[in-house]
């Protein structure tokens, strides 16, 4: 368990991570046209934080992560075009209990499981929750989405509106409260044993540890965190549709969390920054050719920075200590 060796439990907050939250509160008010897309990539953030608990740090593997994302965002959208809640703390609370139940369910089996099954399992289980997306036209709209969602006023006070501004705090609280349990998390004793399960799992059933219970809970809470990623996306879209849900989707946060770093908890930071803002670059420079572009970065990254942009700046740090 090489990656506990030094290990430090609940380490104080550095400047430096007090300094990124500064930096995404002064987005507010030195970038208030492109709220829109800090919004976007909030959530992503959130998203991502929730994939690289259970497969950075758990090493569970997934590629239906977002069936988490989308059934989080359809049931708050549900709730309210069809049931006419529209409190949004109420609506995310709900998104994660379906969401938890769903980890729950599913986790129970894909947990038994290992390496190729296991990832076959997530996909079928994206493609499934998919298909009923897509076929219950009545109840999530079907391929047109489901429209008519209306979120009331935060707290009773912000109103959601067209510059996204409520838009843009409400996702960064939230996901600011969510970024301090899993910081928490993954230091603590519970976090620390979730590590070693990764390094070697049956060395740990071999001392004792119930292996198969700590994935079920942070599978369950990791996609509990999914749920509320999506629910947001409802939110501050006021929209839903299958793009939040499947394959493609569970795909382009693994490539995030690959750019970013995964394992790093600053990894599901640095990704979906990078992934969405060269997208956005890319699409309205080169509309036609911006997956092309997505892909080269992605593959370097793969060939010549393993451990994301993340490995790249502990190199160049190490370099410049190195050369003094």
């Amino acid at each position: 368990m090489s990656n506990l060796v030094g290990f430090q439990s609940n380490p104080r907050l550095k400047i430096s991570e007090l300094i990124t939250w500064v930096l995404a509160l002064a987005v507010f008010f030195v970038l208030p046209d492109y709220l829109s897309l800090g919004a976007q990539i909030l959530t992503y953030i959130l998203f991502a934080l929730s994939l690289d608990l259970i497969t950075g740090y758990a090493g569970v593997v997934t590629l239906g992560h977002a069936a988490f994302f989308g059934v989080g965002a359809y049931t708050c959208g549900i709730l309210s075009a069809k049931l006419g809640i529209t409190d949004p703390l109420l609506l995310l609370l709900m998104s994660a209990i379906v969401c938890g139940l769903l980890g729950v369910s599913t986790g129970l089996i894909i947990l038994r499981t290992q390496k190729l099954t296991q990832l076959m399992l997530t996909l079928a289980i994206a493609a499934l929750c998919f298909e009923v997306a897509n076929k219950a036209t009545t109840i999530t709209g079907g391929a047109d989405g489901l429209t008519g969602v209306i979120i009331g006023p935060v707290f009773g006070l912000f109103k959601f509106d067209f510059l996204n501004k409520t838009a843009y705090l409400w996702c960064l609280g939230i996901l600011f409260i969510f970024w301090f349990l899993v910081r928490r998390l993954i230091y603590s004793p519970f976090g620390i044993t979730l590590t070693g399960i990764k390094e070697n799992k049956q060395r740990m059933q071999a001392i004792g540890v119930p292996v198969n219970s700590y994935l079920l809970k942070a599978y369950t809470f990791s996609g509990m965190i999914a749920g509320i990623a999506g629910a947001l996306i409802a939110q501050t879209n006021q929209f839903v549709g299958l793009n939040v849900i499947g394959f493609e989707p569970s795909g382009e946060i693994l490539v995030m969390l690959i750019l970013g770093g995964v394992g790093r908890i600053y990894g599901a930071f640095v990704g979906p920054i990078v992934f969405l803002v060269a997208q956005d670059f890319l699409a309205k420079q080169f509309p036609e050719y911006w997956n092309l572009g997505i892909g080269l970065m992605l593959l370097i990254v793969v060939l010549f920075a393993k451990g994301g942009v993340l490995g790249v700046f502990d190199k160049l740090i190490a370099l410049g200590r190195s050369s003094k």
